[in-house]
């Protein structure tokens, strides 16, 4: 079965039905950006206890990677922050807060666990738990939560509802088809000239997307997805995308279901291989700022694509409560969006944190208590730049259990913080754990000042068979 979007539904008038205004004539020129009520309709959020209190907040973390392990390290430096709890975390979360043994997909034992320790704020890292409904039981606990509901997490968990949506209100993306029937997907690709993105749907850890610069190459992607289902369900539906060309950037924002607040634009790596070579990953590296994203296009980004999209949810399903992660693509016609993301981006949150002056607690408590129009972000001007140091063999299969060392003589370096993602400790030796192991990060006066910084770091970190790549952020130096 195949669904055609329409491309020119809704584009008559299509922005007609609202307009965006910055948060003017309260003291707030920010870039904050708010959808006025009399233009949307409102479906109210379940109550929360207003509990969020400015001083000794117990916190507890959800995940536990190279994302988390940054979200930890910024929370802990917090004055609100009275104590931080993590599930499962890694060695790295260990540092900032005390781990305890629950499972990210565990819903009834997190609740439990928060409500027994009186905590004041959870905080959910990663997608798959969005996507099961965690934050709605622990707001149904009456405990504070920064992220989505699983309708938000539906903008990232299921990217044909995406699609559907942002075509719903005339966000500028590519051109989709969406098939859940093999043989017509083939049919469709082998019968365009031009390359194709094909994704599965539904959640692939970053993995799901392959380009296929000729419509052939995307017979196999499409076997694998959907009919030998090397993604699970997941794969089971497939959306196939014209291949839009230009540079990529990553804008984040925190939402709080009516206030949009960005942050700095941000760009990662998804190929493995230096020059975007070999197949995606969960991301290889990132930097920020991005010097393609001046102001002029970052209101624009704001205003034809942030706040349309937030709006849209509203109407679909009530507020979107925590960060929107917007990747775009550069085109000659103007940004257009490749995806939405329901968390902070890893590895983009580790630049993120590391340039943010601003108290993350009070901006995430904020968030999350429908007040974010009261706070205010600060950035160090100085770009940072993360290198993920990997197993070797990933994306694909790759071997576990490879004694680390020099990561305490990396961090002997100004400016730097290596951030644990696959690492686990064993017999008080840290040894790797998963595909990507460490995000070396480091800020700089300028991007290449960071960049040699970050892999002066990386040089000074080994274990057997370590891959990285050499290139990360040599696009914005000219």
């Amino acid at each position: 079965m195949e669904e055609k979007i329409s491309f020119k539904a809704f584009i008559f008038g299509a922005r007609k039905w609202f307009r965006a205004v910055p948060l003017m004539g309260r003291g707030n020129t920010r870039g904050v950006w708010n959808v006025p009520d009399a233009l949307v309709t409102l479906i109210p959020s379940e109550t929360v206890p207003h509990r969020e209190r400015m001083k000794g907040m117990k916190i507890f973390l959800i995940g536990g990677g190279g994302r988390e392990h940054a979200l930890a390290w910024k929370m802990s430096q917090s004055t609100q922050c009275e104590k931080l709890y993590a599930a499962p975390g890694n060695p790295g979360i260990a540092q900032h807060g005390e781990c305890v043994p629950i499972e990210v997909s565990d819903t009834a034992g997190i609740v439990d666990f928060a409500k027994a320790q009186g905590v004041d704020l959870v905080v959910v890292g990663p997608e798959e738990p969005l996507a099961n409904g965690l934050a709605d039981a622990v707001r149904k606990a009456g405990i504070l939560c920064f992220g989505p509901g699983a309708d938000g997490a539906r903008i990232e968990a299921d990217k044909a509802y995406a699609k559907n949506l942002m075509r719903s209100v005339s966000v500028p993306t590519a051109e989709a088809r969406i098939f859940t029937d093999l043989r017509m997907a083939k049919d469709y690709v082998l019968s365009r000239e031009h390359g194709v993105a094909v994704k599965a749907s539904g959640l692939a850890a970053g993995k799901g997307v392959v380009i296929c610069p000729e419509p052939y190459q995307a017979v196999k992607p499409l076997e694998d997805m959907m009919e030998r289902k090397v993604f699970g369900p997941a794969g089971a539906t497939v959306v196939i995308e014209e291949l839009l060309t230009g540079q990529e950037a990553t804008v984040l924002a925190f939402c709080d279901g009516k206030s949009i607040y960005p942050m700095e634009p941000i760009q990662d790596h998804k190929p493995v291989g230096d020059g975007d070579s070999g197949p995606n990953t969960g991301g290889m590296g990132a930097y920020s700022p991005v010097p393609i994203l001046d102001r002029r296009m970052m209101e624009r980004i704001e205003r034809e694509i942030l706040v349309p999209i937030v709006d849209a949810m509203r109407r679909d399903f009530g507020r979107y409560e925590g960060v929107l992660y917007t990747g775009l693509m550069f085109t000659p016609a103007g940004p257009k969006v490749i995806e939405f993301n329901c968390r902070f981006g890893d590895p983009e949150c580790q630049p993120l944190m590391m340039r943010l002056k601003s108290d993350l607690v009070e901006l995430m408590a904020a968030t999350a208590g429908h007040r974010l129009e009261t706070v205010t972000m600060e950035w160090d001007p100085r770009p940072a730049v993360c290198v993920v140091m990997s197993s070797g063999g990933y994306p694909g299969a790759y071997a576990k259990g490879h004694p680390i060392s020099g990561i305490e003589e990396a961090e002997k370096l100004p400016d730097v913080k290596v951030f644990h993602a696959g690492t686990v400790e064993r017999d008080g030796t840290l040894v790797t754990a998963g595909g990507r192991v460490l995000g070396v990060t480091a800020v700089g006066d300028t991007i290449a000042a960071a960049q040699k910084r970050a892999y002066e770091a990386v040089a000074k970190i080994s274990w057997q068979d370590c891959h990285y790549r050499h290139d990360i952020a040599s696009k914005a130096i000219v």
